[in-house]
């Protein structure tokens, strides 16, 4: 255990406690307080609880020139030991540190192998803490003097009884020893070095995000001043594009089981520096010397170097492989990227310490496969072998195509795979080397498990109003917490707390109701499984509404910096609105929105598809968004359907309204398509509304021009119209030489 965060943990506890208690007119700084603090105590007692194999395996700790040398020598000498009087009835080992001739010989050879200043207290430090001698430097020196004075060459095959001398080593001999136990020894410390290496490379790339989008909130000024060429041709062809042509949140087909989701380019990028430096630091300083005195087979010898140092390269990435991949990861905060940039991450960084494991136990196979190599103990094999048996089933149950299908069984298979990965690999290593960094991963993993519960008890266990509205949509109405924040383009996961699904979650945004205070509205399109069977029950409910308790996990996400440019364009497709709508919304509400424009576009198929949405747009009136919503299909007769269904229908007014539409419709009392058209278009007189597909490029460049000097794009939508605008954003980059043009994306594409 860490014991110092014994006493840090009881500490931090005291303080959280008594907050609990406290309710104020201030509840949401209370309330960061409080999670500050619980979040510090649960980081303290998990430190603290840290166990003992983990604490002698944390990264800090080397076999150094010390263990290089005390080996090294001692394997050398031994073939001597008899020659000095040293043997095993008297200890051996002792014998260094108690016997003149072997102490003299034993100091020659730390001299030989360090330098000499170094030499001295290495082996000082031998005897201090292997053989509870205290030798001084003085002693040392005397020896190494009696050494030079008096040493003896010795052939061991033509000589018998003491030699009552120090044995004159063969330093070209004693240098072998030395690389040998390098290479052995040394190359669990090299790896250790390496590991970190892969692990700052993260961290540079993190705080260089950071640095990038932190600039944008902090010095918008200095951001948007940089239209440079240099500055230009970078977010033109680094940082913003998508690898190849526009494919980015849509996937690219492949063999049709192997569709990929593709990382932009700047992604790709960085994953590429990570795998060459991976292989890099793979095969780095690992050599065999000839006439090596461990490994006479030089197979064997660098089956066991390489087998070791991936399996050190591959723990030292556990715990980040864990952080990437959980929803409460502070490096979201840090850099500002979103779940699914970090998603891309953790699912290359697993395929990368998935070859590192699989090479691993390739390599120890065949080393371990001749008889005499065999160890007696067979159950760290055996963790190994599921460990790696899981992180196989990881690889295939993780492809895109079966993730899409399945996407349920998918994530429960998953957790349960990883959980044996981690453990499997614990316990694999758990008298050997590593343990640290798998306690860490399970760290994070716990860590990520109480929050998102302390998330879920802190909002409580609300009724919430879930209402099935036009185009099968569901319409849920939740109160929240006083001092929970509301983020506009955030993002939640909602249970449903019924027998059959209370242990399924999904993300959606939200939107804040206008009309209720400390409410959240959450929009849900009717697909297969719970929400289908939602949509059945509720058909058949009065008003098709109900009151369902419900759990709420978040608020994840962060909204975009949309409010410090001079024009602000959000742009939604489909089902991507209530995001766009929330941030776009919120914005319009600011002291400085005099000053700036808003636009926000959204398209849709038909006419229809605007009911779900109504009461959100009639919201638009009274601000300053200039509104225009593309209709693709307009002259579809689906426009009849739900069309009732635009307000709510438990308000008696709403359904007079529906009642005088269709008084204006034909002579058989039905309304016509243009006669629904010319209503919506009069109730939302507010909004532009413009038949057919919206030409993307035309419209990015036609708002460029407008805009004074910066201009950003926030998008949600189906992925081809968000890759669309991507690539339109990234050729009128440079264009108008003296303005910003940004582009900042919504959808959270990671399944």
């Amino acid at each position: 255990m860490y014991s110092p965060f014994i006493y840090v943990s009881i500490f931090l506890l005291l303080l959280f406690v008594p907050l609990l208690a406290i309710r104020s007119d201030n509840d949401r700084r209370i309330g960061r307080i409080r999670s500050t603090l619980g979040v510090a105590t649960l980081i303290s007692v998990l430190i603290a609880l840290t166990p003992y194999n983990a604490l002698r395996s944390s990264p800090t700790h080397k076999f150094g020139d010390s263990a290089i040398s005390r080996f090294g020598c001692s394997y050398q000498m031994m073939q001597y030991a008899p020659l000095l009087d040293c043997h095993p009835e008297k200890g051996v080992d002792s014998c260094w540190c108690s016997n003149a001739n072997a102490m003299a010989t034993m100091a020659h050879c730390y001299e030989t192998m360090n330098s000499k200043k170094n030499s001295v207290e290495l082996f000082i430090e031998l005897c201090e803490t292997s053989y509870n001698k205290t030798v001084t430097k003085e002693e040392v020196l005397f020896y190494l003097d009696y050494y030079s004075r008096a040493a003896k060459p010795v052939d061991i095959h033509n000589h018998s009884g003491p030699l009552n001398a120090p044995v004159r080593l063969n330093d070209s001999i004693t240098l072998l020893y030395k690389n040998s136990y390098d290479q052995f020894l040394g190359n669990y410390d090299r790896s250790m070095v390496y590991g970190g290496i892969l692990v700052g490379y993260w961290i540079i790339v993190c705080l260089l995000a950071a640095m990038g989008n932190w600039l944008r909130i902090i010095a918008p000024r200095l951001v948007f001043g940089l239209t440079g060429p240099v500055s230009n041709w970078f977010r033109r062809c680094i940082s913003l594009p998508a690898t190849g042509n526009k494919r980015k949140t849509n996937e690219k087909p492949f063999l049709k089981i192997l569709d990929m989701l593709v990382p932009t380019r700047a992604e790709t990028l960085i994953l590429t520096g990570f795998v060459t430096l991976s292989l890099y630091l793979t095969h780095k300083n690992i050599h065999y010397y000839d006439n090596d005195p461990i490994f006479q087979d030089k197979r064997k010898a660098l089956l066991r170097y390489f087998a070791v140092r991936c399996s050190i390269l591959g723990s030292n990435m556990m715990p980040l492989l864990i952080l990437f991949g959980g929803r409460n990861n502070f490096l979201q905060w840090v850099t500002r990227w979103d779940y699914s940039t970090f998603i891309t991450f953790h699912r290359w960084v697993s395929r990368i310490v998935f070859i590192m494991f699989f090479v691993h136990a390739l390599f120890y196979f065949l080393y371990m496969i001749d008889p005499i190599k065999q160890t007696t103990s067979k159950a760290y094999l055996m963790f190994g072998t599921a460990s790696i048996v899981a992180g196989a089933f990881i690889m295939v149950q993780g492809l895109l195509v079966l993730r899409r299908r399945w996407y349920e069984a998918f994530l429960v298979l998953h957790i349960l795979l990883a959980l044996a990965f981690v453990v499997g690999g614990y316990y694999h290593v758990e008298t050997l080397y590593c343990t640290w960094f798998y306690y860490y991963a399970g760290v994070i993993w716990v860590f990520d498990r109480v929050i998102r519960l302390a998330r879920i008890a802190s909002f409580g266990f609300p009724r919430a109003e879930v209402s099935l509205i036009a185009d099968e949509c569901l319409k849920v109405v939740v109160s929240v917490p006083r001092d929970w924040e509301i983020i506009p383009g955030g993002h939640v996961f909602i249970h449903f707390l019924k027998p059959r699904w209370f242990w399924q979650s999904h993300p959606f945004t939200y939107t804040k109701s206008h009309s209720e205070p400390n409410t959240i509205i959450i929009f849900i399109k009717v697909k297969d499984g719970v929400t289908r069977s939602i949509y059945e029950y509720l058909k058949a409910q009065p008003c098709k509404t109900t009151y369902m308790r419900v759990a709420v996990e978040g608020s994840y996400g962060e909204k975009t910096p949309a409010g410090k440019y001079d024009s602000a364009v959000f742009f939604a497709g489909g089902n991507g609105i209530p995001g766009i709508f929330a941030e776009a919304y919120e914005l319009s509400q600011q002291p400085f929105a005099e000053r700036q424009s808003i636009k926000l576009i959204w398209v849709v198929r038909e006419y229809k598809s605007l009911y779900w949405f109504y009461e959100e747009l009639m919201e638009l009136k009274n601000t300053n968004i200039e509104t225009i919503i593309y209709v693709t299909r307009p002259q579809s007769s689906s426009c009849f359907e739900d069309f009732d269904l635009r307000f709510s229908m438990k308000d008696s007014h709403l359904k007079k309204k529906y009642s005088a539409v269709r008084d204006e419709g034909t002579s058989d009392n039905l309304p016509t398509i243009d006669t629904i058209e010319n209503t919506i278009k009069t109730e939302l007189s507010h909004i532009e509304f413009r038949e057919g597909r919206p030409l993307i490029g035309f419209l990015v460049g036609t708002y460029l021009r407008e805009a004074q000097k910066s201009l950003c794009f926030v998008t949600c939508g189906h992925p081809v119209m968000v890759d669309d605008l991507r690539a339109s954003v990234v050729k009128h980059i440079g264009v108008e030489k003296s303005k910003r043009i940004d582009y900042y994306e919504q959808l959270q594409v990671w399944a």
